[in-house]
């Protein structure tokens, strides 16, 4: 027997006033899977996330740190993107109601706000990355023992 999932089968009007009790969702065997059969490039997720667990055992074994770290990373993103793949649209799954289920649409902020982070990361967001860029090129280089007792009363 499969794992039971959630199933939308009828959301509220998008331009009324939506609630998110006015969705109505039903609990199906093997639900988690619906989103693999309607789109099945997604069969790639989970491939990945067990191809790149592999990859990074065999690239450790052999000693090769850094395409083991790209290996590993791609794996827990692999992971990360099955779990959000099997959920969609559901963000926190209720197990007491599966009505008051939080899905992407009861979780999204209004357009005016959407608008205004908009603005704000279009702006903020290249001062964050010079600011990040600067502080790189600010503190780079190792830290060596012979550093530290050259400096020991200063902020080396």
């Amino acid at each position: 027997a499969q794992m039971p999932g959630y199933r939308i089968t009828a959301m509220p009007d998008a331009n009324s006033a939506f609630t998110p009790l006015a969705k109505t969702v039903e609990v199906v065997a093997g639900a988690w899977f619906d989103n693999y059969a309607k789109w099945p490039v997604t069969k790639l997720f989970p491939a990945l996330g067990v191809a790149g667990a592999v990859l990074a055992a065999l690239l450790a074994l052999v000693r090769s740190a850094r395409l083991a770290f790209i290996a590993s990373g791609l794996s827990v993103t692999g992971i990360i993107l099955t779990a959000g793949m099997s959920l969609f649209p559901f963000v926190m799954p209720s197990s007491l109601d599966a009505k008051s289920s939080l899905t992407m649409w009861d979780a999204v902020s209004s357009h005016k706000t959407l608008g205004l982070m908009f603005w704000m990361v279009l702006i903020f967001l290249p001062l964050i990355i010079v600011y990040t860029g600067w502080v790189y090129r600010v503190v780079k280089g190792k830290v060596t023992a012979r550093d530290i007792h050259e400096n020991e009363h200063t902020a080396y």
